[in-house]
């Protein structure tokens, strides 16, 4: 399983590299960004999306096909359409998540900005947000991207990832550390 995961990987970061420097050639990073998101959400909203993305069953064709469809119903067009055109032609519409995240984590690296997950039990209004996002600059000294997700069974708090250092603040884990510590006494 590892060896699989770390394969798809190198694809993506391969693929993820070479449409960055494609599109800072172009001029277009911001415009792939965007198409590339759009393309996410996309892949999200529809089981039967993600069904021909991930499913072997399809063939390069009949992938490439569908996508077509999906990619002109969506208006998407320029250099992030046919980098997804190119993918569904090499067999390779199962990576593209992977190449995705490596697109971006890529051009916020050339950007020297850094990523930060942050999770939590409601959705964080824009101030919020902004606030974290100083608290983050300061403690890292650099520019920080932040990507929040809503997990309402975190009760409470957050969960703030920011490359291998990881700050879990939710009630969820707290409760559970009380519930070990309970445990342990008797």
């Amino acid at each position: 399983m590892t060896d699989n995961v770390s394969l798809i990987s190198g694809v993506a970061s391969r693929y993820a590299t070479a449409l960055l420097d494609l599109s800072e050639e172009q001029g277009s990073v911001a415009e792939v960004e965007k198409a590339l998101a759009g393309f996410e959400k996309l892949l999200q909203d529809s089981d039967d999306l993600r069904r021909l993305v991930y499913s072997p069953v399809f063939s390069a064709d009949d992938q490439l096909k569908a996508l077509t469809a999906v990619l002109d119903k969506a208006g998407m067009t320029g250099l992030a359409a046919s980098f997804l055109k190119l993918a569904a032609k090499n067999r390779r519409l199962f990576a593209v998540p992977g190449m995705i995240d490596a697109f971006r984590a890529e051009v916020a690296r050339r950007r020297g900005e850094v990523a930060a997950d942050v999770v939590s039990a409601n959705a964080l209004s824009e101030a919020q947000l902004s606030t974290l996002k100083e608290a983050l600059n300061a403690a890292t000294g650099k520019v920080v991207t932040i990507s929040a997700k809503v997990d309402p069974a975190l009760i409470g708090g957050l969960v703030v990832k920011v490359g291998s250092r990881m700050i879990d603040t939710s009630l969820k884990t707290k409760l559970n550390s009380l519930k070990f510590a309970m445990k342990e006494v008797g």
